[in-house]
């Protein structure tokens, strides 16, 4: 491995690049419109617009993020953090388009990138874990149930996502429509899956 595409931006793209440097990686970085000027940019050998300011558009995008590997001619590809680094379906298309995939395998991603699966998980292996769903929820009634039984404060979590994006906590009946709408909104934006799943 002589290179590797870091398909993120800002902090943790800084940190990666500064990682590979280390090890004598060429370091290539991708960005979106609105990050054209911003320091990873700059600290990395190269780097390569994937698409508009919104991440849907951009660090979202399988096959953006894949071009530019390819086009960079990079050797591996390191998610870093949030966007698409729990994404196992990228893991999986980033090991079959022949590139090192830096992070763990797609099967790992699949249980444990899935908040609600790896609840499933963590309850099998007799793992104590807070109150809370077991599938995402589709409406707000199942939320209020849950409070019924649980009571509040409770956080409303994007299913497939991570870093605080479709995060909410709700401490009282008044905000809970509002949270609910927002929660599944901002997953959808960050992680492009509304699914959200509740908590204590």
């Amino acid at each position: 491995m002589k290179s590797v595409l870091i398909a993120n931006r800002g902090e943790i793209a800084v940190r990666v690049i500064r990682a590979a440097r280390e090890l004598g990686l060429r370091t290539i970085a991708v960005y979106s419109e609105l990050d054209r000027e911003s320091i990873h940019t700059q600290l990395a050998d190269e780097a390569y617009y994937i698409g508009g300011s919104p991440a849907a558009e951009s660090y979202l995008k399988v096959e953006n993020v894949l071009k530019a590997a390819k086009e960079s001619k990079a050797d591996a590809i390191h998610p870093g953090y949030g966007f698409l680094a729990e994404n196992a379906g990228f893991a999986q298309a980033v090991i079959d388009a022949g590139f090192i995939w830096v992070g763990p395998p797609p099967s790992v991603i699949a249980t444990m990138g899935d908040k609600v699966a790896s609840r499933k998980a963590a309850t099998a292996a007799g793992v104590p874990s807070v109150p809370g769903t077991t599938d995402p929820v589709e409406s707000v009634d199942v939320v209020r149930s849950f409070v019924q039984e649980h009571g509040f404060p409770i956080a409303i979590k994007a299913a497939h996502g991570g870093g605080g994006k479709g995060l909410k906590v709700v401490r009282t009946m008044d905000d809970l429509d509002d949270a609910f709408e927002s929660a599944r909104r901002e997953a959808d934006a960050w992680f492009a899956n509304p699914d959200v799943y509740v908590e204590r």
